[in-house]
């Protein structure tokens, strides 16, 4: 398995990983490193991870040292000449742990409670005890009081119905700012610069107006990664969070940014497997038609998805596209429903090499005006503009105007195959799911 064929987030991510090894855990963390990276291969799951989130159990910080007492220890060590160096050197250890920043005291300690607490759940889990669940946490009732057993945890503060297992390490957003540029997480998020759920429905109103008024897309983007990332560190999975992928994910189909759209998509799919509602079938069309683009054989179908039109519409596209059918696949392009012919973009110059090769071989000459219907061309100019691009603009009357142009198939056939290997051969894919 080259590490060339990685998603570029995972490369990221290794690099990330390999700089916080040390010489105490880099045996454990490199073979845990790649059993990660072979399980997700083996698993196909490579470029539908989401790296960033994944944390190496042998690189987790270990509970910090308790500061509260250090000091009155180091005070009541035992006098004597011989221990007068010993002190001075003791002195200067409790001096600088008093002169660190109670603030980066407080996220240490926050950290390793957060830690210890998912360490806490999986042992838990091992025994067949399970924590306290959403509902028990609005009730107020604790898990002790269910169990019988002395609080592990003490009472849970009161749940957030949008996110599902909450608890008292659950970070609640403070920041009022509608408006936020997207900055990879380095450090623990601080509630304070987080923006609270009621706030980030007010700011997918204003992306969607900003839209509408032809914002620029870049700044949409980072607003929109931004958005994501709060609810991401939040725990919020709604309808609304299903709302803000969706929404991202056509923005990104319509520029062409298939990085983005995948990353929607691959997360689209873990939200509606969790039985939040959304428009799934609309993109479970999408997904079979990227499913197309890279070549790749679609999954298996519910009825209700198949009922879809739009699903109906992808299936139609591959059986096109499985026997050969492109005047079939050409009227599809042009009736593609919801944002289907944005993905269909992706590939559709690929199925007319595909079409003119075999058009060349069983035609002599070719109009130019049959060409643009047949391979569903907006303007005469377009097709002209394909044949020139693609080498095969091999006309037998280049000086005449284009509805009189005629295209002498057998010169265009041996550089179109030639371009197709070159160009179509080989699909890549960032980010794809």
């Amino acid at each position: 398995m080259s590490s060339d064929s990685w998603p570029p987030q995972l490369k990221e991510w290794v690099a990330r990983c390999l700089g916080q090894m040390q010489d105490s855990n880099r045996e454990e963390a490199q073979a845990e490193l790649r059993q990660v990276i072979a399980d997700a291969f083996v698993n196909k799951t490579l470029w539908t991870t989401d790296w960033d989130a994944v944390q190496l159990k042998s690189l987790q910080p270990r509970p910090p040292p308790v500061f509260n007492g250090l000091k009155r220890k180091l005070n009541d060590s035992s006098g004597g000449g011989a221990n007068k160096k010993n002190k001075k050197h003791s002195g200067n250890k409790a001096a600088a742990a008093t002169s660190l920043d109670p603030n980066d005291l407080e996220a240490l300690n926050r950290r390793a409670q957060r830690f210890q607490r998912e360490h806490q759940i999986e042992r838990q889990k091992q025994f067949g005890i399970h924590p306290p669940s959403l509902q028990d946490s609005r009730s107020g009732s604790s898990y002790a009081s269910r169990s019988g057993t002395p609080g592990m945890f003490g009472d849970e503060p009161e749940g957030d119905p949008n996110v599902p297992n909450w608890d008292r390490y659950t970070i609640v957003g403070t920041c009022q700012d509608i408006f936020k540029e997207y900055l990879r997480l380095t450090s623990e998020p601080k509630p304070e610069q987080v923006r609270p759920y009621e706030v980030l429905q007010k700011t997918l109103t204003e992306l969607k107006r900003r839209w509408r008024e032809k914002a620029n897309y870049n700044w949409i983007c980072s607003q929109f990664k931004s958005l994501r990332q709060d609810l991401t560190v939040q725990r919020i999975k709604n309808e609304f969070t299903v709302t803000v992928y969706e929404i991202h994910a056509r923005m990104a189909l319509e520029v062409g940014d298939l990085v983005e759209y995948n990353q929607c998509q691959a997360m689209l799919k873990n939200l509606y497997d969790l039985g939040i509602t959304g428009k799934e079938e609309e993109f479970t069309a999408y997904r079979i038609l990227m499913l197309i683009h890279g070549r790749n054989r679609s999954g298996q179908l519910t009825p209700k998805q198949k009922s879809d039109p739009a699903v109906q519409h992808a299936l139609a596209v591959q059986r096109a596209l499985a026997i050969g059918n492109y005047h079939s696949l050409f009227d599809l392009y042009l009736n593609a429903p919801n944002m289907g012919a944005y993905i269909m973009d992706h590939f559709i110059n690929r199925e007319r090499v595909k079409a003119l090769l075999v058009m060349t071989k069983a035609y002599r000459y070719l109009p130019l005006p049959f060409i643009q219907n047949e391979l569903a061309f907006d303007t005469l100019a377009q097709a002209r503009e394909f044949l020139m691009e693609h080498r095969a603009a091999t006309f037998q009357n280049p000086n005449q105007p284009d509805e009189e142009k005629v295209l002498d198939c057998k010169p265009a056939a041996a550089p179109l195959a030639q371009v197709f290997e070159e160009k179509y051969r080989k699909v890549q894919i960032k980010g794809a799911v």
